[in-house]
């Protein structure tokens, strides 16, 4: 008979502790992802009150310009009533051009890249525009787009408190890469949800910018679930935006109408995904 050691669970993995925090004092804030428009925003919010779930950031992944300027408006107003980061991705980008690169076997890192002059300056047309209607936080996954950005927001002609967070669809996978990034102007790193609790401390090493991270990834960059490692995601890459994607889930980008029961069931089961992350928040000590 084969007897069998239980070994207790830790919250200890070997890497050092982050001595980050976020400016008010956070290690950790919650970010949902994929919240497609106005409709989207109320489930997360009405679900959010149901279930105790602390939101930070929301995040949208159709585009700036795939949003009417109401829709923004409106997004931004419910977002600003309960104190939230409304964050808009870009709307041009590889993905959904007509290059035929994004679909070959090796062409995934040029789903969020921008094709030509033409695109960078679509791109820096629709950035203004959502920055016009108040919009302080995009979500750019292109290097140039990045440099040019921060080069307007130096020069004040973006807010200087406005946002870049660049996209898991560039994301930096080692120190080296993460450090740049954060050098040319990103506030906010999205790191690969595959990575170790090893490496992901390496990055924090190298640079205090935030890192966020999908505890749950959407099938289409992995579909990990990673909930167990909560603890220890915190404790090293603090300050942290955990994102709860959804596994099994189908692609929603661009979003519209046509899509809208998909959109507002998977935003509300987002919304679960997180109680059970702030369930292992609560269990490892890190929310009273």
């Amino acid at each position: 008979m084969v007897t069998v050691e239980l070994i207790e669970p830790t919250y200890s993995v070997d890497a050092p502790a982050s001595g980050v925090t976020f400016p008010e004092g956070e290690q950790w804030r919650i970010e949902i992802p994929s919240v497609e428009g106005p409709e989207a925003v109320r489930v997360v919010l009405d679900e959010a009150a149901r279930l105790g779930v602390p939101v930070h950031r929301i995040s949208q992944g159709s585009g700036i310009q795939m949003l009417l300027d109401d829709e923004i408006t409106e997004m931004l107003e419910l977002c600003a009533d309960k104190h939230i980061e409304l964050c808009l991705f870009v709307g041009p980008r590889g993905s959904f051009d007509i290059g035929a690169a994004v679909l070959a076997q090796a062409g995934g890192a040029l789903k969020g890249a921008l094709r030509g002059s033409r695109q960078l300056a679509h791109a820096i047309a629709d950035v203004e525009r959502a920055s016009d209607l108040g919009i302080r936080s995009i979500l750019v996954a292109d290097l140039g787009l990045l440099v040019l950005l921060n080069q307007r927001r130096d020069a004040g002609d973006l807010p200087a408190d406005f946002i870049f967070k660049y996209s898991v669809l560039a994301a930096p996978t080692n120190p080296a890469s993460a450090a740049v990034l954060a050098q040319l102007g990103a506030d906010t790193l999205n790191v690969p949800s595959d990575l170790t609790i090893r490496q992901i401390a390496e990055i924090r090493e190298a640079t205090p910018a935030v890192i966020d991270f999908y505890v749950e990834a959407p099938d289409d960059i992995g579909g990990f679930v990673r909930f167990h490692d909560i603890p220890d995601l915190v404790r090293v890459a603090a300050p942290i935006y955990l994102k709860f994607g959804l596994r099994n889930s189908p692609p929603l980008y661009p979003s519209g109408a046509h899509l809208s029961g998909l959109v507002l069931s998977s935003a509300r089961e987002r919304v679960r995904r997180a109680r059970i992350g702030v369930d292992h928040l609560r269990a490892a000590g890190l929310l009273a």
